[in-house]
């Protein structure tokens, strides 16, 4: 049955190559894939393609890499021709038109990597984890013409643990979120089914990170600190500034300590810093500007942190 069914997938990122490729492997017809232009990258700005692409030539998919899409009659006539049942759409990076959402008949469907109505936006599992969320999932959904706001068809919950951080949650879900897609689309062909429209007042938003939102604010509790820097890896990140130098913090454990605020602490080799709310950061992996990734240890070598000395001064 799969065979007989003609899907458009868009889709750019890593997250999206799972989805695409089990789509093949479970015998669905993939008679285009929409991905984003190929960009300019690196010192020497050569254009690299994006992981969606590779993949698609790869499977030896058909590939339209539109620099836009919604007043783009070319485009629109190629997707007519096409006349898919379904278009998917995973981490595309456009906002897909209203003529694109009318044209198959089951719609736009889009595998999005929170339990939707929470987590809207661009950005959901890395506020998940920075919003110290334990449970969170995938959600596909019918799109309509607003933010992330389209009928519910399936969703699958996943725990988040403990040491997860976005780069490594991201491909949990992923792969979880590829399944779902099949089936997904399987029981939409068998018209067993049935979307259930969002309850908007429990909605959530997750936008488009800032390198402003890696700044540590040192009153928020410890915890939430760390949960933020787990968020926001590999960028934003979780940054300061150390005697006029930018400071990167990878990692760090939580405390039950009180210290004036985001001040130094030196332990033998331990470096504490004071946090909101009576907590501290034990400090467990650095980065000042224009050096290595460093511990904790090597750098009070470096460096030698003076008394009352403060990060963010």
């Amino acid at each position: 049955m799969s065979q007989s069914f003609s899907l458009v997938f868009c889709g750019t990122p890593r997250f999206a190559v799972p989805t695409l490729d089990r789509l093949v492997e479970a015998g669905f017809r993939v008679d285009l894939v929409v991905t984003q232009p190929d960009r300019p990258k690196g010192r020497g700005l050569e254009l690299v393609s994006s992981p969606v692409k590779k993949c698609a030539q790869k499977l030896e998919l058909p590939i339209a890499q539109p620099e836009r899409i919604k007043n783009n009659d070319d485009f629109r006539a190629q997707l007519t021709n096409l006349k898919p049942d379904a278009i998917v759409v995973v981490g595309y990076g456009r906002i897909v038109p209203q003529w694109m959402l009318d044209l198959p008949p089951l719609g736009n469907i889009n595998l999005h990597a929170s339990l939707l109505p929470k987590y809207r936006g661009a950005a959901p599992i890395q506020w998940a984890i920075a919003r110290g969320e334990t449970i969170t999932g995938v959600t596909t959904m019918k799109i309509d013409a607003g933010l992330d706001t389209g009928d519910i068809l399936l969703q699958r919950e996943i725990p988040i643990a403990p040491n997860d951080t976005a780069e490594t949650l991201a491909p949990k879900l992923a792969a979880v979120g590829a399944d779902l897609t099949v089936t997904t689309l399987r029981e939409l062909q068998t018209s067993t089914l049935s979307p259930r429209p969002q309850d908007h007042t429990q909605a959530t938003i997750a936008p488009i990170l800032k390198k402003e939102d890696g700044l540590i604010d040192f009153s928020r509790p410890a915890a939430e600190i760390l949960n933020r820097m787990r968020g926001f890896q590999p960028w934003p990140g979780a940054h300061s500034t150390f005697r006029g130098k930018n400071l990167q913090v990878w990692q760090g454990a939580a405390l039950d300590l009180t210290l004036p605020l985001a001040e130094l602490n030196v332990e033998g080799v331990r470096l504490l810093v004071g946090c909101g709310q009576g907590t501290a950061i034990e400090l467990l992996e650095l980065q000042l500007e224009g050096k290595k990734r460093t511990s904790a240890s090597d750098f009070i070598r470096g460096y030698r942190p003076l008394p009352g000395e403060k990060f963010g001064s």
